[in-house]
């Protein structure tokens, strides 16, 4: 008899856990676990390289970062992502071609039409503002002007590398993932949410007047990649010559605001993703894309 209610406990006791666990998928759709766990096991896996990292570079999580002592840490954790991304392709049977990534010509077609529109779209938005006096050029001093042609080519290399690995993640695992349980936009709104939150993880004070320009930013990403038929493309390009753009103009030195007009007009702390010209310039720029796929496509 107490053998009887000992099986008895433990059956009960096991249906009580699969209504939790249903309960639990119920709450969470399939795509939101499968999401979470890579993030987990992408951080799991990368901790011991940032503590290894974090060690040689002498900083500590208490501190402020610098972008010379970022710049390792991101290396370390965008170097395990295509090998996180690829087991997650083996357990899941889905191969990168679902994820819009498929190595051919289009790809890079589409990148490169993507990359031009992105850094003329840079160079624009900051010619705008000098000529509105919001900005004004700072000419380089001569020993800068010699280290441009290794400051642009190293950023390009970084802009390329970095903005791939995000776009990989973000808009083809996360967001392909999403949208088998959510409608496209919901997908779309989800996983660009995501990809502004985890900037976060580098820099909280900078990064949260960021954060709808962020958002914006992947929507108008995802858009790219409906546009593009499904590939990673012309979502790689267009990302790859922002980050460019503004890497370099950053790293030269070679534009200052004038403070003619209000920071949240054009980007506190400098930055235009947290002022209205930047979230303008997204509009802006998705908007195009719409229009080219509306009158071209």
């Amino acid at each position: 008899m107490t053998d009887d209610n000992f099986y008895l406990k433990r059956a009960n006791r096991g249906s009580y856990n699969c209504q939790i666990l249903m309960s639990f998928q119920t709450i969470a759709p399939v795509s939101m676990i499968q999401v979470t766990e890579f993030f987990l096991v992408w951080t799991a896996c990368w901790l011991p390289l940032a503590i290894g990292c974090a060690i040689a570079i002498k900083w500590r999580p208490s501190q402020p970062i610098t972008s010379g002592q970022k710049l390792p840490l991101i290396a370390s954790l965008y170097a395990i992502a295509p090998l996180i991304l690829w087991q997650a392709s083996q357990i899941l049977a889905v191969p990168f071609t679902n994820w819009g990534f498929t190595w051919n010509w289009h790809l890079l077609i589409s990148s490169g039409v993507g990359f031009v529109i992105g850094a003329i779209g840079i160079t624009s938005l900051f010619a705008g503002q000098i000529a509105l006096g919001w900005v004004k050029w700072q000419q380089s001093e001569p020993k800068k002007s010699r280290q441009i042609a290794s400051v642009v080519l190293l950023t390009l290399l970084l802009a390329v590398w970095i903005s791939g690995t995000e776009e990989l993640i973000f808009r083809g695992f996360v967001f392909t993932q999403l949208e088998r349980d959510f409608y496209l936009g919901w997908a779309a709104a989800i996983s660009s949410l995501i990809f502004a939150l985890l900037h976060l993880v580098w820099e909280q004070k900078e990064t949260l007047p960021q954060l709808p320009g962020l958002w914006l930013m992947g929507m108008v990403l995802v858009l790219a990649r409906w546009v593009d038929n499904g590939s990673l493309g012309l979502a790689w390009g267009l990302h790859a010559g922002w980050v460019w753009a503004i890497a370099c103009l950053d790293t030269l030195q070679v534009v200052v605001y004038t403070d003619n007009v209000a920071e949240w007009v054009t980007g506190k702390y400098g930055k235009p993703l947290a002022g209205v010209v930047g979230l303008l310039f997204l509009l802006a720029t998705g908007t195009i894309i719409w229009l080219y796929r509306v009158f071209y496509a």
